[in-house]
């Protein structure tokens, strides 16, 4: 084949092409972002989304409206040609609302709905491990006036604050929102001028505990059970320290002390004037002997641990004529309050306590 010479000697065509092929390389490279360009790109769409979302009024110094910003910042300038306020906006988030109350110490809050039994709605609301302990302490704070067998209705509010020490739970403030009573139950502890024990309170300066007309005993931390709470109980339990006095609340005669001890640990019997029979178990000491008569406010002994007992308390117990009577109908009862003395003191312990259980 014959080779034609292009015109004037020079192959034009392959000329064209080279030159072409090297135009196209110089504007890829040119086009190409720089390395700081890449670094200043997500600072810039920030700050674009966040000026976007933040009127410019809100913006410390700003002088431009929010549109103009986020147009500059999606510029991609470099990082010095950044707008202050864009730069402001994109490191500092919009304030946040304000926060709930911090819980002091080590205090757990606890805000559910009842789901069943305080148990069952307690295990879905705290640790598995606390859940057990947490609900019964909890259902003694409420259990004068509510019936925590029947009383309970799904949608109850049950709300709580409480300490944990590895094995008890402790609970300085509660509150029960029952629909069956139409109230809102509250628990606020307080130490009343002159009590050897703090006590729980509402938030009108009531004692939420009831007391025992002619009490057997005076001084006591809280009735941690009652006849009603189970059928196997056949009296009711005061939480007192080991030494604490009891004393009888009528005029009567010692029938036995100290028998089956085993369970009963320390014990007295009295049968009052009336018939009724009287039992006060788990006694640190006892301070009568059998056929001894005594009178309303004799001491029978010290309050203790003793027997089948997992902590100081004293187990009150009555019948007559083979049938279990309840101390809180035999007696009668009342609701203390509050020294006026008191009430400036108490009222901000309630809003102390009432801002940790509105968290």
């Amino acid at each position: 084949m014959q080779y034609i010479e292009p015109p004037g000697g020079r192959p034009w065509a392959l000329l064209a092409i080279a030159g072409s092929s090297l135009l196209l390389n110089a504007w890829f490279v040119m086009s190409r972002p720089s390395a700081d360009d890449c670094n200043v790109a997500p600072a810039a769409q920030a700050a674009q989304v966040a000026t976007a979302q933040v009127p410019a009024a809100q913006v410390p110094g700003a002088h431009a409206p929010a549109a103009q910003l986020a147009s500059v910042a999606g510029a991609a300038p470099a990082t010095d040609a950044l707008p202050a306020e864009a730069l402001m906006v994109a490191q500092e988030p919009a304030a946040a609302p304000s926060k709930a109350p911090q819980l002091p110490g080590n205090l757990i809050h606890v805000s559910t709905e009842v789901t069943h039994s305080f148990a069952r709605t307690f295990q879905k609301a705290v640790a598995e491990e606390h859940a057990d302990v947490v609900s019964a302490v909890y259902a003694r704070l409420f259990f004068w006036d509510l019936d925590v067998r029947r009383d309970l209705q799904a949608g109850d509010e049950v709300k709580a604050v409480y300490g944990w020490d590895g094995t008890l739970a402790d609970i300085p403030a509660a509150s029960y929102r029952s629909g069956k009573l139409g109230q809102t139950l509250q628990a606020y502890r307080y130490q009343a001028s002159g009590d050897r024990f703090p006590s729980y309170w509402n938030a009108q300066g009531q004692e939420v505990g009831l007391r025992l007309k002619d009490s057997p005993i005076a001084e006591y931390e809280q009735v941690t059970a009652l006849l009603k709470d189970r059928p196997s109980h056949r009296g009711m339990d005061f939480k007192t320290p080991v030494g604490t006095p009891i004393v009888s609340p009528r005029n009567g005669t010692v029938t036995r002390t100290n028998w089956n001890t085993k369970y009963n640990g320390g014990c007295v019997e009295v049968r009052y004037s009336d018939g009724v029979v009287a039992k006060f178990l788990h006694l640190d000491s006892t301070e009568v002997k059998a056929g001894q008569s005594v009178s309303k406010g004799t001491l029978l002994g010290l309050a203790g641990n003793t027997g089948r007992s997992t902590a100081p308390h004293l187990h009150y117990e009555m019948e007559k004529g083979g049938k279990v009577l309840d101390p809180v109908d035999y007696h009668g009862t009342f609701r203390r309050s509050l020294p006026q003395a008191d009430m400036a003191a108490f009222q901000a312990e309630v809003q102390r306590y009432q801002a940790m259980l509105d968290r």
